[in-house]
Parts: structure tokens; sequence; C-alpha cells
């Protein structure tokens, strides 16, 4: 099942629990605004390259839309969709006055040198420079974007808008970018982790965890659960996938990522199959890469007692920064993080309780639920 179809799939089956009219039901399923663009440059060696750009802006009753923008090669309308709707549940859920959005560009960034990164973002932020804004859609890093790439947007939306350091999150800390926001979103899967162990009586310290996926959201995971005394057993990424059942040395592990751009040829864990990394035996398993990899096939297989999802929709179902530039401690942006993930939680268990459900559609039925009064409240008719 693809991207856009399992997220249809969930929101229907919340939309039912939670009783909505048909109609408010197709309404909020319908994406408010849907983006493409043709983006030509010229490459380094004075060739033309054309690739293809998107915007999905899914839902604003609750406030500015707010999603990420991601470069990479299976970037297609259907998975922009599916994140942008997933983006407004999400931004729900934690109740956050932000709508949901989502963008990308169908390319591979390993194949473009820098320069080449830039024309594209550039070309890109010209196309849609009019669609986005502080009061309307608020771009962000994603999978192979990062602070360089939020700068480079700013800048061009800039020139034709004025300074806007608030357009986008996720920028450089000397362009008014957030303390904390690099480890952020694994920061957030630990307290998200932390939230669900204490359910049962448990800490994260003597936990073991899988992580699959190492890029930023998994290695800060994997960094601060290291920190908190959990045992992280074995972690993939694009180049390989290794295991130590006594426990990782992830410190060592992050500095021998960054010499050699991947976590093959660790010395301080045995290499294994990629795909097993899913399957090994841990308490947590943490998928924090491409969605859809826990399916039919392998979740029979999966011996963790928890799975905390750190990407966006890995399991198939059938299977902030101000607009004035005022920077908080990094302490403080922790402390609220932790805060919001706490609450959030709680509230998804009391969905749960509702509506006798499981932890995915108390997720769901507490966002749809949150967008859904939200948008009568603000004048919908049937």
């Amino acid at each position: 099942m693809n991207a856009l179809a399992a997220t249809n799939r969930n929101f229907k089956l919340a939309a039912r629990l939670l009783g909505l009219d048909s109609k408010l039901e197709k309404s909020l399923l319908i994406p408010f605004r849907e983006i493409k663009v043709e983006c030509t440059i010229p490459k380094d060696d004075g060739s033309l390259a054309s690739f293809v750009g998107f915007r999905v802006q899914h839902d604003n009753a609750r406030g500015p839309m707010k999603g990420g923008i991601r470069y990479h090669p299976e970037v297609d309308p259907d998975e922009v969709n599916a994140l942008a709707q997933l983006m407004t549940w999400k931004t729900a859920v934690a109740n956050i006055p932000y709508g949901g959005a989502k963008g990308g560009i169908g390319c591979d960034p390993g194949d473009l040198s820098i320069s080449e990164l830039e024309r594209l973002t550039r070309v890109f932020t010209q196309k849609i420079h009019d669609l986005i804004g502080i009061h309307i859609d608020v771009p962000a890093p994603d999978m192979g974007t990062g602070p360089q790439t939020m700068a480079w947007i700013l800048d061009e939306y800039s020139k034709f808008h004025g300074h806007s350091p608030a357009v986008v999150t996720g920028k450089p800390i000397d362009l008014g970018g957030s303390l904390g926001r690099d480890a952020a979103t694994g920061r957030g899967v630990l307290f998200a982790a932390e939230a669900l162990l204490n359910e049962h009586g448990k800490t994260v310290s003597g936990q073991r965890f899988a992580i699959q996926g190492f890029g930023n959201v998994g290695s800060w995971a994997a960094q601060l659960i290291h920190e908190q005394g959990g045992k992280v057993v074995a972690v993939s990424d694009i180049t390989g996938a290794i295991k130590n059942s006594k426990g990782i040395d992830v410190p060592s592990l992050l500095k021998h990522v960054k010499e050699h751009k991947g976590v093959t040829g660790f010395h301080g864990a045995d290499a294994i199959d990629p795909q097993s990394v899913l399957v090994e035996d841990c308490d947590i398993l943490i998928p924090a890469a491409l969605g859809g990899v826990i399916n039919r096939d392998n979740a029979n297989d999966i011996k963790a007692k928890f799975i905390v999802e750190a990407a966006n929709h890995p399991t198939d179902p059938e299977a902030d920064e101000n607009i004035q530039g005022f920077m908080w401690e990094e302490e403080k942006v922790n402390n609220v993080l932790k805060t919001y993930m706490t609450k959030g939680f709680k509230d998804v268990k009391e969905m749960c309780k509702t509506h006798n459900c499981d932890l995915r559609m108390g997720a769901f039925t507490l966002g749809v639920n949150r967008v859904a009064r939200a948008t009568v409240l603000r004048g919908w008719e049937a």
C-alpha cells in the first residue's frame, strides 16, 4: 500500500470512530492547494538539467501550514500529499498552532554539487515564493535537505518580500535559527519512548534499541538514548547495517560516521544484512528512515516489544522559531519540547480509552478531531 493510500485509510478509520459528517470528512481529506513546478538549472558542466518540484498545502484551519522539503529520487505527488496530510494531524496532536504541508524535489542530492543544489533550491523558491510565507506556509528541512538549504530559501524569498527570517525553520543559528533544532526530532523520539516506557513501569536505562536509519533523526536519537543509559544494539543506514548485542559504543560510531559517511566498516560491531535490523532481538525498534518498511512480509518476524516511529508512516496499515526572531535558551527549547511531547502522549492515551483503539488510531482520532473542530468553528458549512 502506498503512502497516500495508507494515510487515507487511517484517516477514514479515525473519521468513522469520531462519527464525522461525510461532507466534512471529504473536505478534510482534500488538500487546500497542490503545486507542481518545473525547475531547470544549468549544471556545472554547462548542460541543462530539469527537475520537478512539489508543494502540497493540506490544511490551515489551526494556523499557517508547516512542513519539510525533501530532496530524494522517490519524491512524487502521492508521497508529498500523504506527508502533508500527516503534518496536519501531527501538529494537531502536538497541539501547536499550525496546519500541514510538505514539499520536495525529485532528485538525488548526492549526484549534485553544492552550487547545483543552491541553483536548484533558488529556482524552486522562485516558483513558489508567492505561495509560502510566515502567515501562509513555513517550510523546514527534511530528508536530503538541511540548514544550508533553508538559508538559500530564506535569502531567495527575501529578494521578493524583504528580510524574512521566519519564512523557514531549521535555518542556521547565525541566521536566526533555534538552539536545539538540530537535535529536536531525535529528542522528541527519546521523549516519546520515555512516555511509552513509563506507562509500563520502565525507563530508557537498560532497554535495548534497534534503529533503522542513522541520519539526523536516528543519530540524535541514538546519542540521546545512549546518554540516558539505553543500549543501542543494532543500527542501519544507506551504506549498510551493524550489530553488537552487548551495546554499540554510540560516541565512537558517531565519530566513524562523520569520517566515513556511513556505519559500514565500524569496528565496534558486526556487519549484518540491513533488512535484518527491523527483526533484531531488541526491546524498542525505532524506524527512522523511509516509510513502508514494516509490512505484511516482516511484521510477524519483529521481536521488539515496542515500536517508536521516527519516520513518516514507516508501518504499513496492513502490517520552532517565532516571527520576532526572539531566541530561547536551548534548555528552555528542550523543556518545552518535552512538555508538549508528554502532554501529547497523554492526550493520545485518553483517545485510546474513549474509542477503545490502539495508539496509532488514538493519535489519528486526536489530530483529526482537533482539526475538524477548528474547521467547523471557523464557519464551515455542509
